[in-house]
Order: structure tokens, then sequence, then C-alpha cells
């Protein structure tokens, strides 16, 4: 992937294909990496004042862009600071929610990548995000996506974003309860499209978690997490080795970025796992998945609606979609999965969109389920 020197801008110089996972979109007209929050904010300043397509990028893990040119500015924040503040409690390290366990609020910029600092947690004895260890992406992201894997996500220990408004020109201050997140979707996500084009109205500029200092990770939430330990769903493990077998695992399905691997070449998961009424899932053929959805899944469901969570990569490929599907074309599934659509050496966004809108129309033929994809689709 090509580089640039932070803050320098570049017109013409680059293209979205260079800038995503997927690795598939055409030039972008002015490309902006900014290494203080002075530079981000006078990106955006000059994009919006402008009236020009503004494209806040992380990692590009959640883009499949389109291959015509892109006409704005496409704006990369590459700041990495990161802060610890104890919180006032006893001493001791008597593990997760044990008398003696002490907590401290985490603030890190936005431009970090997401992995680097779960990692960093860790080396300083901070518990609370292992399980989402190798997840794509940088922190600024993470919010907007509310990303999560293994029974747990972003929004269980996020405290509050620090972000600009884009909509009142101000710097403001986010509570988590403001946030209004659920199944991967947050109000800085709805926001997408309301007026501020390909980004949210909110331009995430630090976020801060509340995190636990223990050597022991928050409760397993996830069977085949909890098999690979050898412990118990719901129990604790070392936070360090749940991190390991948590990348261990996503490696093995091509979910953790190798170059050599074409199968990383994705967004990850494509699809989210659909949420149906009762009577939906009743449709469903009786051996299909089905989960209790929570809380921040239940979306508008009337009340006293009893909501059920099903599994996109059963309904894909009980519908015909199998791992590998659409080899040895340009844009096919991966070959460990049927979740992850994937740039075989020679997609185009377009292909990549045709794969898309065939799995959907597959599974809605097949089950009458309408599949929502996670990315962005620009």
């Amino acid at each position: 992937m090509k580089t640039y020197p932070a803050g320098r801008a570049t017109s013409g110089a680059t293209t979205l294909a260079e800038l995503t996972t997927m690795q598939v979109g055409g030039p972008v007209a002015s490309y902006v990496e900014a290494d203080t929050e002075e530079k981000i904010l006078a990106a955006v300043d000059h994009a919006d004042g402008h009236g020009t397509p503004l494209l806040v990028i992380g990692g590009g893990s959640n883009i499949v862009a389109s291959d015509v040119p892109f006409g704005g500015t496409v704006l990369r924040d590459v700041r990495r600071g990161l802060a610890v503040r104890d919180l006032d409690g006893p001493a001791g390290l008597d593990g997760p929610g044990g008398a003696g366990s002490r907590h401290a609020e985490v603030t890190v910029e936005a431009g970090m990548g997401w992995d680097e600092f779960v990692a960093a947690t860790l080396e300083r004895g901070l518990a609370g995000l292992e399980a989402l260890s190798g997840i794509p992406g940088t922190v600024g992201a993470a919010p907007v996506q509310n990303i999560g894997a293994y029974g747990h996500d972003v929004s269980a220990s996020l405290v509050r974003v620090r972000a600009f408004d884009r909509k009142g020109a101000e710097t403001v201050i986010l509570q988590r309860d403001e946030l209004d997140f659920g199944y991967r979707t947050s109000a800085l996500k709805r926001s997408i499209g309301e007026g501020f084009g390909p980004s949210p109205r909110w331009v995430v500029l630090a976020v801060t978690f509340r995190l636990e200092y223990a050597a022991l990770s928050v409760p397993i939430a996830y069977g085949q997490l909890a098999a690979r330990l050898g412990v118990e769903a719901g129990q604790r493990a070392d936070a360090k080795a749940v991190r390991e077998a948590v990348l261990a695992l996503r490696a093995s399905k091509g979910m953790v970025l190798d170059d050599s691997d074409r199968d990383t070449y994705s967004c990850g998961s494509f699809f989210t796992n659909p949420v149906l009424s009762e009577a939906e899932a009743a449709r469903l053929p009786e051996d299909a998945p089905r989960f209790v959805a929570g809380s921040s899944e239940v979306g508008a469901a009337a009340p006293g609606e009893g909501r059920v969570k099903t599994s996109a990569a059963w309904l894909i490929d009980h519908a015909g979609f199998p791992a590998g599907y659409g080899l040895p074309g340009p844009a096919a599934l991966s070959t460990k999965h049927c979740l992850a659509l994937t740039n075989r050496g020679r997609a185009r966004g377009a292909d990549i969109r045709a794969l898309s809108d065939e799995i959907i129309e597959g599974v809605r033929e097949r089950f009458g389920v309408e599949l929502v994809p996670e990315p962005i689709l620009l």
C-alpha cells in the first residue's frame, strides 16, 4: 500500500484501491494524511466549506469503493497517541470484578490501529478488549461500526468519544448513551448520507475506554473460543492467552490481514447476521440457527415482540453459495468460509458489488430474508 508523509496532500496521486483492504476503487481527487488535530480540522473545513465530498478513512477495511474517480477529499488520521488515567479505588489485582479490582480510563487518538491498541492495553495489564484482537481498522472507526467479535462489542467498554461535529462546526464530547449503539451500528454510522456524504456527521478524534487492571479476561462469551482455551463459556481465562487464541481463530478463517493470502483481501464478514421477528424465524428450515437477539439488536421491534438472530453464513451456504463460490473469477467467496467476499487479484468494485447482489437475491429467493451488507458501499 502506498503511504505518504503525514499531513501531505496529493492531487490524483492515489486510488481507493490502494487505501482499502478489498483493494478496489478508482482515483481520488485529493488525499490527506493528518498527523495533528489541526490538520484534520483544516481538511474537514476545506472540504465542507467547498461543498466537496469528504471520506474519512481508517484502515480501509470496511469500504467497498466504486471504480469511478472520487471527486473529493480522502482524509486519513495517522495520530497514535494514548493516555492512561488510573481511577480511584482499592489497590490489588483480584481479577475482573473482584473486591480489589482497579480500573483505568484509556484515551486513544483515532488514528491508532485497533489491534495495536488492544495489544497496548494488554501490555499495560488492562483487560477487557482481548476478544476483539485482530480486527483490522483504526480506533476511530471502531465506535462508528460498533465492532464486535466472539460475543463482545466495543460499546461494552467505551465511555465517550471526542469528535468534530460537522453540522455545528465544533468539537464535542459524546457520551456512550448518546451514541445509541446497536448491532454493528451507532448514531455515528446512521448519520452517513444524511447530508454529510460518505462519512458521518461526527469525525471521531479520540475515544475513551474503561478497562480493568487484571490478568484475567472478561467472561468468555463464545463457545468456540471457550473450547480452544479449555474453559467453559462464561468463565475467564488469561487475557493474553485469549488474545492469542482469538488471533489464531481469526487467521484460520482468513480474518487477519496477510499479503500472501488472497482470502484476506476482503472486508471481513460482508453481511450482518439477520435479526428477525419470531414469525419470520418460524419460516426458516428447522435446522437453521436461531439465537435470542440481545437488547442492542432488536431495532424497532414492537413492544413485547421477541426477536431472533440467525446466521448469515448458514443462509448463504444453504442458498447455494458455499466457500469458494465464484472461483476462478476475479471476485469470489473466501475459500475458508462463505461470509467474506474477496478480491482474487483482478476484481473491480463492480465485480464485488455484482457478487454481493447475487448472494442477496439468492438468499431472498430461498429464505425470504434480506441480507444487509456490513461495509460501506461507496
